[in-house]
């Protein structure tokens, strides 16, 4: 075979062979993990770009990232408008010990240094780095830590965070490197995923504008068109309360007149002002707003409280200051839910446009309702003064002349009395007549029939249910303008109070007008408070006694509370 050691042949390096051959088998081991991690790498970008749905593949990534450093624990936070972290979702933690180590971060320590600086970073000891904020006391010990932003389009999305490496070593350059590969795809897949979920939800939208405009077509009235965009609104925004509130004429206050969700009872047919709540601030400006806690909104200085339990909300006019502005919608959602995003929020503004011609459309049939109304009272006043009146009165007449015929004097005293009644039924007539033809302006023009019919039909908003009306006597004609107006303001005070405190499943109303207007409102609820009355009530009787009346405030024949109004007409 020859020497080969001898001269002219080429010196070998002073291994052994069994040293070359580990050493060839350790680089082909490397060449191979290499080879495997970008496999796995590959496989981990294709199954992340798979996702559509923000949320599974917000996880997916982050399970991805776990097992390609090797990681024991693994984070993805993402950062709001607020520069602090809107979501965290994490990986290796039980359910368990994430309700033990309490409320999720929000953007302290080592996790906000990259918010701050949105660059790699891995430390060998997270306690030694100097923006270190220490782990709560059930928090699991957590050692070695990298972390890369994850970029869309040149803005920062979020970032991932990963800590101790399994056994026992550090991330080293190459897990940053792979890591900031799988930041790239994750990106471009968080991407598709918020551009599928806008998709979707502007074709909800649409969905839900298209079944409204159809409700309003097929001539809904206005409370079922706005009962029905409460409902998608909520459906589609992912809401837990949804508030309708309307102006209150000649007031700076807006009235709530559908609440539905987490808290409605606390927020049914509460007045607040335009200025110091957050419903009035988006009145105000004319614009929507966003609040990221309402609980904790500036703008919200005045009425009782009642968001407790409550988070994020958003808030949008409905109708514009140049149209008219006819409502405020609002919706909120649970304290610790997402903020309402732009992709969530601008759609409210069409959606309230819809709000908007469903309100202008029920007036414009209200109004054609009304001169329909109006004509046919016409007609029926006119029926009234050409054919029963005259018939009345010739049948007087004639009684009256007859009355010499008649020799007995039981039997003329008795039609005298029939002429004495068909004259008062005549004047009765007339008066039905002068209330059919009486064209006022105000609100008295509707009729106090109609006005009360108004005002209970309002309460029901609050009340949850339709309350019983009965009327009696001639409502329209005998009770003079001043005592109506106070008559409803004690009627709508009275149900108001059966909304707030009688938690009742059955209301009566009653209001009858003879020698003294009479108004009864009788409720199943739980009663008159233990020690008296009610304060509020107080108001009811001071109005009574200012038109010589009286009000009664007394437990109901079959449980419940019988308020009873009453003042003279006849004096």
């Amino acid at each position: 075979m020859g020497d080969v050691s001898g001269a002219g042949s080429v010196p070998l390096p002073q291994l052994h062979l069994d040293d070359l051959l580990d050493e060839l088998q350790a680089r082909l081991d490397a060449a191979r993990g290499t080879r495997d991690r970008v496999h796995s790498l590959l496989e981990a970008v294709l199954a992340v770009g798979r996702d559509l749905e923000l949320t599974q593949a917000l996880r997916h990534i982050v399970e991805a990232a776990v097992t390609l450093v090797d990681a024991e624990y693994g984070a993805l936070g993402v950062i709001g408008e607020d520069q602090r972290l809107s979501q965290f979702i994490p990986v290796g933690v039980t359910e368990q010990q994430i309700e033990r180590i309490g409320p999720l971060p929000s953007g302290h320590g080592l996790l906000g240094e990259l918010i701050r600086h949105p660059a790699p970073l891995r430390t060998a000891n997270i306690a030694d780095h100097p923006a270190s904020y220490g782990f709560p006391a059930e928090h699991p010990p957590m050692h070695t830590f990298v972390g890369v932003p994850i970029r869309i389009r040149d803005k920062v999305f979020g970032n991932l965070y990963l800590t101790e490496k399994r056994g026992g070593g550090e991330f080293d350059a190459e897990d940053e490197s792979v890591l900031a590969t799988l930041a790239v795809a994750a990106g471009v897949a968080i991407d598709n995923a918020r551009l599928y979920a806008q998709a979707r939800l502007r074709e909800r939208w649409l969905a839900a504008s298209a079944e409204v405009t159809s409700s309003l077509l097929s001539g809904s009235s206005e409370q079922e068109v706005l009962d029905l965009l409460v409902a998608r609104a909520v459906e589609v925004a992912g809401a837990d309360l949804a508030v309708i509130a309307s102006p209150v004429p000649g007031a700076e206050e807006l009235e709530v007149r559908i609440a539905v969700g987490l808290g409605e009872r606390q927020h049914r047919g509460l007045v607040v002002p335009l200025e110091g709540s957050f419903v009035g601030a988006a009145a105000r400006t004319g614009e929507l707003v966003v609040s990221a806690d309402v609980r904790k909104d500036p703008r919200i200085t005045a009425g009782p409280p009642r968001w407790e339990g409550l988070g994020p909300a958003v808030a949008v006019p409905i109708g514009t200051a140049e149209h008219g502005l006819r409502g405020v919608l609002m919706l909120a959602r649970a304290a610790g839910r997402p903020l309402f995003d732009a992709d969530e929020s601008v759609p409210l503004l069409g959606f309230a446009g819809q709000a908007a011609v469903a309100m202008e459309l029920a007036e414009r049939r209200r109004d054609s309702e009304q001169v329909a109304l109006l004509q046919e009272r016409d007609r029926i006043a006119r029926d009234l003064h050409d054919l029963a009146i005259q018939r009345l009165f010739a049948t007087g007449m004639t009684l009256q002349g007859a009355t010499r015929f008649i020799d007995h004097p039981e039997a003329v005293d008795r039609v005298l009395r029939a002429i004495d009644d068909l004259d008062e039924t005549s004047k009765t007539i007339r008066a039905t007549i002068f209330g059919l033809r009486t064209r006022e302006s105000g609100p008295a023009a509707r009729g106090t029939r109609a006005r009360v019919v108004e005002v209970v039909e309002r309460a029901a908003d609050v009340l949850g249910f339709m309350p019983a009306l009965r009327m009696t006597g001639l409502l329209d004609v005998t009770v003079p303008p001043e005592f109506v107006d106070e008559a409803l303001a004690v009627l709508q005070e009275a149900l108001s109070n059966a909304a707030r405190h009688a938690e009742a499943t059955a209301v009566e109303v009653s209001v009858a007008a003879g020698a003294e207007l009479l108004l009864t409102v009788t409720d199943n609820g739980c009663g008159l408070p233990a020690g008296g009355r009610r304060s509020g009530l107080a108001n009811l009787a001071d109005r009574a006694a200012d038109l010589g009346g009286s009000f009664e405030a007394r437990a109901g024949a079959e449980g419940g509370t019988e308020l009873v109004w009453r003042v003279p007409l006849v004096r």
